[in-house]
């Protein structure tokens, strides 16, 4: 073999692992972009909820007990506590579609069992509405917070989150 055909050789290789890098970066940003469709990965900086980091996954199915995060509700006390464009809200499910809410002395109940008190007033003193009560419809979830101060179905300006609020389950990772 003449050096002429070593270097002919090396610079097809050469030319060949180039196109077929290139092939599976395209191929892997394609793939990264679908995956990214379905997924994001959302920073709480909520006390309402102990996580700080929560991976989320568009389009899972809801369950009991799931950390959903969604579009609030519109309303001039979300306005006045969170902004006229307020980030998403991370909350538990405590309520699915058929279960019973009830209230008695501002403490939510699930189907009997005791889920989150409502307060009387907000942290800068207007009165808070209760939520909703009877049965969770189809395609809604009452959601509630761990902590005392959270904002969520307890409240008329939450009320039920039905489906075209969700923008995905979330999975705590930090």
């Amino acid at each position: 073999m003449q050096p002429a055909d070593l270097l002919i050789r090396s610079a097809s290789a050469r030319r060949l692992v180039l196109w077929g890098g290139l092939g599976a970066g395209a191929l892997a940003l394609s793939s990264l972009a679908a995956f990214a469709q379905g997924h994001a990965l959302m920073i709480n900086v909520s006390p309402s909820l102990p996580y700080w980091a929560i991976w989320v996954t568009r389009g899972a199915p809801v369950h009991r007990g799931d950390i959903i995060l969604f579009d609030p509700p519109a309303s001039p006390l979300l306005v006045k506590h969170f902004g006229a464009k307020p980030k998403p809200f991370g909350k538990r499910v405590s309520g699915v579609p058929g279960d019973i809410i009830t209230e008695q002395n501002r403490i939510y109940f699930v189907n009997g069992q005791a889920v989150a008190k409502a307060k009387l007033e907000s942290r800068f003193g207007e009165p808070l509405a209760l939520g909703p009560t009877g049965r969770v419809p189809q395609g809604c979830y009452f959601v509630t917070s761990e902590h005392k101060d959270g904002f969520d179905s307890r409240y008329a300006a939450i009320g039920w989150i039905c489906g075209q609020r969700i923008l995905g389950v979330g999975r705590p990772i930090l």
